[in-house]
């Protein structure tokens, strides 16, 4: 059985994740606390390699007094194996998952499989229900993804999210190359747009927090039989 995956993420008030420059500090301090006691209830973080590239996060739960055991499993979806062995998600403040495809280079993976537990799945490209698949068998069974705009969707087209959780800032960049909180090649018809149910909202200091629930295609396909 696959992780409960909750993607969580901080956008401006026009959608963006981060400014065209890849600049991202967008949550509020009482927004920074709300996300590191959520990744303190999950067993795992997920990201792209993408942001392990551009922002080289540490993934822990070092916002919040808690102890080093708490830190949840970091997990970094790279097919290609292109993370860099000094990375800060690869130290010793808790364990890492690298997911690669059968096409990652051997040398990269036995360097990351020095830090790193290694997991292979898909060809030229890591197949995340497969993926998934696999976290479920190591048991992890909560997963917080706080992946970039390609894995988002990614996640999303493959109807492995289950809730979507964003902090809205009270701020607009705009940029046609800004990048929104979810990109890739996109649903080509709203008919067919992944639908959201609208659980919970509040304000946590300036900011605005939203949290959904993803409603499934077959479920939204049932209640319709059921008319």
């Amino acid at each position: 059985m696959k992780p409960y995956v909750i993607l969580n993420a901080a956008m401006t008030l026009d959608g963006k994740i981060a400014t065209h420059t890849g600049s991202s500090e967008i949550s509020g301090k009482k927004d920074l606390i709300r996300v590191h006691k959520l990744r303190r209830e999950c067993d795992a973080i997920m990201v792209g390699i993408n942001t392990v590239l551009i922002d080289n996060p540490r993934l822990t739960i070092h916002k919040i007094k808690a102890d080093k055991s708490e830190n949840p499993t970091r997990i970094v979806v790279d097919s290609k194996a292109r993370t860099p062995p000094d990375s800060r998600i690869l130290n010793k403040e808790a364990p890492t998952i690298i997911a690669v495809s059968k096409s990652a280079p051997e040398e990269k993976i036995k360097k990351l499989s020095k830090k790193a537990k290694i997991i292979t799945a898909g060809d030229d490209k890591v197949n995340l229900k497969t993926l998934m698949a696999e976290l479920g068998k190591i048991g992890i069974k909560k997963l917080m993804l706080e992946g970039g705009s390609t894995l988002n969707f990614s996640m999303l087209k493959e109807g492995l999210v289950d809730e979507v959780r964003v902090c809205i800032a009270p701020m607009i960049v705009g940029g046609v190359k800004a990048k929104t909180l979810v990109g890739g090649q996109g649903i080509p018809y709203m008919k067919d747009a992944i639908k959201l149910k609208l659980e919970k909202y509040y304000p946590l200091g300036d900011d605005l927090i939203l949290e959904y629930k993803v409603i499934r295609r077959e479920d939204t396909q049932i209640a319709r039989g059921n008319l």
